[in-house]
């Protein structure tokens, strides 16, 4: 079976064509600047019809989507109800499930009649407790608004806590690892037996450690704080902590970790406290989660900088296991998503 993977954004759609259950990857690509002046590919059709003609032949198509909320829990058949869904799921994600449902939509029409699967970044968070997934404001937010912690990155974190557990040739569910996703957005889950017990991000992506661009936990109070200072709306405010903050705003230099390290080398000290708080906050969370699960088998780092980085996971693990009984495995694990969509797919289509 041949498995078009599409990961559409707002003006890019990556691709990947998979030959399953063998897994074989027979090609691959990236369409940009979808609907920019000056570009050829207007909107995500043309993208799709370009992408099209470079394939033989598609089996079916598996979609990454970013938020399902709670009406998602695992992979789904696409269908005219779960465009409805996806698209009620665009006012808590109006970043991403617009531009997922483009590619979805572009699909139906250029591949009428093959099977279209929706893989959810949220759904593998969906087995969290009430307990770690409430937050601390009146209840009826959470009735009315479906305000919770989601979580994201969630094919990922399954995907290297998969990888994982055939490294160490132990069942996934004997296991209890914590899977660190740091690339320009970060974010940890514990996965206890196979299952995410809780995630660092949040009802947004912006929750939880501090990433690229992006504050990560803060005293809510100062967003009130902030934009009376500044006179700042409710836009400029987002932006701020969505786009000027973390190791871009802590630095003033990027969000790029490589650039701060060179920064750092040649002695520059706001290089050194960004990559510092960065860390300290992955250690912090890593110390909470081999609490709440009552030990640690792996520690598990993938994307950019986890992947690439050494540097930064010997820091993170510096005396982090100390008073620890047992020594967990460090492992990094490249990631690759749009391979366990292509999984997922073809495990939901052959039922």
């Amino acid at each position: 079976m041949r498995i078009l993977v599409i990961n559409s954004g707002s003006s890019s759609i990556k691709y990947k064509l998979f030959f399953m259950p063998r897994e074989v990857l027979l090609k691959k690509g990236l369409i940009e600047h979808i609907g920019e002046r000056g570009s050829s590919v207007k909107d995500h059709y043309s993208g799709l019809k370009i992408i099209l003609g470079k394939i033989d032949s598609v089996s079916a198509v598996g979609h990454r989507v970013v938020h399902g909320a709670e009406k998602f829990r695992k992979p789904v058949l696409i269908d005219s109800i779960v465009i409805r869904k996806i698209r009620q799921c665009s006012e808590i994600a109006p970043l991403h499930n617009p531009a997922n449902l483009a590619g979805i939509l572009a699909c139906k029409k250029l591949l009428p009649g093959k099977p279209q699967v929706a893989i959810f970044d949220t759904a593998f968070h969906q087995t969290i407790p009430a307990f770690a997934y409430i937050y601390g404001l009146p209840y009826r937010y959470y009735e009315r608004f479906g305000i919770r912690k989601y979580g994201f990155h969630g094919t990922s974190h399954e995907y290297v806590a998969g990888e994982a557990a055939k490294i160490l040739k132990i069942p996934l569910e004997k296991l209890k690892i914590i899977t660190c996703h740091l690339g320009n957005g970060c974010s940890i889950s514990a996965v206890n037996k196979g299952k995410s017990v809780d995630t660092s991000m949040g009802f947004t992506p912006l929750e939880g450690l501090i990433m690229g661009t992006r504050c990560g936990d803060i005293d809510p109070a100062l967003v009130t704080y902030i934009m009376h200072k500044e006179r700042l709306d409710v836009h400029s405010m987002d932006n701020l902590l969505n786009k000027a903050s973390g190791l871009k705003g802590i630095s003033g230099i990027s969000n790029d970790m490589r650039v701060l390290k060179s920064r750092l080398d040649a002695g520059n000290k706001r290089a050194k406290l960004a990559i510092d708080i960065f860390i300290y906050r992955i250690k912090k969370y890593i110390g909470a989660y081999a609490a709440i699960m009552n030990g640690l088998d792996a520690l598990v780092f993938t994307a950019g900088i986890g992947e690439n980085q050494k540097e930064i996971r010997e820091k993170v693990c510096r005396d982090l296991f100390l008073h620890f009984k047992k020594m967990p495995k460090v492992l990094a694990i490249p990631t690759d998503e749009e391979l366990m969509i292509a999984r997922q797919t073809y495990k939901l289509i052959k039922g």
